[in-house]
């Protein structure tokens, strides 16, 4: 009888420490240095985002998490490196919103952005910037769809390359207003700025990060941001939703990803690390105020719908105006 209660109660503690949840349970992670994929040079919005993370985290965890700049093909080729890797928790990936278009716009990819990568969490988002020259007439982008439609092929846009999502929200815009600008893509969002500063593009388009600092300046005139509503950074500028464009939305952002296959313990510990570092007050003023970043910090399911839902909105942009990589 004794016998018979003792393996009765083995059973209900073997059970019961089998129900407990993955984060209660002791995770020896990390145990040695960790890697951040950052898809993308040094500088940009990602790579400082990571260095960030990487620094608090090394403080709080003891162990070193280390920058790992992959750049090229926007963003792919790091991000192909991330998916071939061991799933440990050794390596991560941090992304921007190319990583959503790049699917549609190469067709070459390496690896399947859905089955090989599995989603951490959604950082955060933030609205792009409209923005002329100060010396230029458009003062709302009424005025810009006026003049595109009185002068067609006057009206000129730079954004940070082809199949970027400034240039695929204003394709967009456009099949929307009934109305053609023509779009000048740079190499990144450098000499986008130089060209606006200097008045050689009408518009540019690109993060509130990017250009908010030369709006503050006087030199470039904000006229509209992409978001559903305004951006804190430019309180003063109306949405494209306030002028034409009711309910129209389209933000940049960053997500963090790991190969397929990582352990699901290290990845709620990992996440749960993730939103310590991102809720410190200090991470929080630096991203909204050099980001322009509303943070989310979702659960990796809600990025997996962010996702794929991200990829089929602008999969559809780039189909129909047939749009390709530089």
């Amino acid at each position: 009888m004794i016998r018979s209660i003792s393996l009765r109660a083995a059973v209900a503690l073997a059970a019961a420490l089998a129900a407990l949840p993955a984060c209660a349970q002791k995770v020896d992670w990390p145990a040695r240095p960790v890697r951040f994929i950052v898809p993308f040079p040094p500088g940009g919005t990602t790579d400082p985002m990571a260095r960030m993370v990487g620094a608090k985290l090394n403080a709080s965890l003891g162990q070193q998490f280390i920058v790992d700049n992959r750049p090229g093909a926007s963003g792919s080729m790091g991000a192909a490196i991330a998916a071939k890797a061991a799933p440990d928790g050794y390596t991560w990936l941090f992304v921007f919103d190319t990583h959503a278009v790049n699917p549609t716009l190469i067709t070459n990819l390496p690896f399947d952005t859905v089955r090989d990568l599995a989603p951490v969490m959604l950082v955060g988002t933030a609205p792009m910037a409209i923005v002329t020259h100060a010396g230029k007439p458009y003062k709302s982008f009424g005025d810009v769809i006026k003049i595109a439609q009185a002068k067609p092929g006057s009206v000129t846009y730079g954004s940070i390359g082809s199949g970027s999502l400034g240039h695929l929200t204003l394709t967009l815009v456009q099949q929307t207003g009934g109305f053609k600008i023509v779009h000048v893509p740079y190499k990144g969002g450098g000499p986008m700025t130089v060209d606006a500063l200097g008045g050689n593009v009408e518009l540019a388009i690109g993060t509130v990060a990017l250009l908010t600092p030369h709006v503050k300046g006087g030199k470039l005139r904000a006229i509209a941001v992409t978001g559903d509503r305004r951006s804190t950074a430019l309180p003063d500028v109306p949405a494209l939703s306030e002028q034409g464009f009711p309910g129209f939305s389209a933000l940049a952002w960053w997500g963090v990803f790991s190969p397929a296959g990582v352990p699901k313990p290290v990845l709620e510990k990992f996440h749960a690390e993730l939103v310590k570092v991102f809720k410190l007050p200090d991470v929080r003023h630096q991203l909204s105020e050099t980001l322009g970043m509303d943070l989310v910090l979702s659960t990796p399911d809600a990025l997996q719908k962010f996702l794929v839902s991200e990829i089929a909105r602008w999969g559809k942009v780039v189909r129909e105006n047939r749009i390709r990589a530089d």
